[in-house]
């Protein structure tokens, strides 16, 4: 029974590479072709296997609605958390997840820093969408016009010396966020608290999440702080190769 199902699921990253007939699908699998057919038949009984009129098979629409639920079904959360707890406690800081939902950029975690000095931020409460980092990295994913549109519709409300002063100003940063793939939010909000922050990716390369560290002046200065973004992009990535469920990301 375990070969059976093998062979069968063989077949399906054979039919992802396009339509196949009954002989390929049985030289692939190195069966008869009558054993092929059965294997087949039933994935076609269950809607992953589609057979065309010219007798060719395809991915059948079932296994893409399956995939499209599966991945709906995913909770960043918790595939998130236990790595946001691992890298507190290898920093000590303020590590925080964020998703960009209706307009808002929302913290969804946050593990508090070991150190005395707590932020004042919580789970379910919008960042300050033009200077934080988080925020960054999910806006700068938008495709250009619906990011351009954004960027027009948001005040620019001066925190610090340190923060975005206009939509020109926001773009800009915008832009070499998405180049260089990580964000930092130094004194733009606050100006003692500094901020480093990676995206978390799903199944298509889009941003889903992003992820930081943030830590008081009075903890370390930001270029210490900067010094830990490798380790912040490493568990961005090993949250988005289980997110994903790529080896690579």
């Amino acid at each position: 029974m375990s070969q059976t199902v093998d062979r069968a699921l063989s077949i399906l990253p054979l039919l992802a590479q396009g339509p196949a007939d009954l002989g390929q699908v049985a030289d692939r699998l190195g069966v008869h072709k009558s054993t092929a057919l059965r294997l087949l038949r039933t994935l076609h009984e269950h809607g992953l296997v589609y057979r065309q009129q010219d007798q060719r098979y395809r991915l059948g629409a079932r296994l893409f609605a399956l995939a499209q639920e599966a991945v709906e079904n995913l909770d960043v959360r918790e595939i998130a958390h236990p790595h946001l707890v691992a890298l507190n406690e290898q920093c000590g800081h303020t590590v925080h997840l964020a998703v960009h939902e209706e307009n808002e950029v929302l913290y969804i975690d946050k593990v508090e820093s070991r150190y005395p000095v707590r932020m004042y931020s919580r789970i379910g409460k919008p960042v300050a969408i033009t200077v934080a980092a988080v925020a960054k990295l999910l806006l700068a994913d938008l495709p250009e016009a619906e990011r351009h549109a954004v960027a027009e519709k948001l005040d620019y409300p001066m925190y610090t010396p340190r923060s975005i002063p206009s939509a020109a100003a926001f773009l800009k940063e915008l832009a070499t966020v998405r180049e260089q793939g990580w964000a930092t939010d130094l004194g733009g909000h606050e100006e003692s608290i500094n901020c480093v922050a990676a995206p978390i990716r799903g199944t298509d390369g889009r941003v889903v999440a992003a992820m930081s560290v943030s830590a008081p002046n009075v903890v370390v200065t930001a270029d210490e702080l900067l010094t830990l973004l490798p380790l912040v992009r490493r568990t961005a990535d090993a949250i988005t190769r289980e997110y994903s469920g790529k080896d690579h990301v």
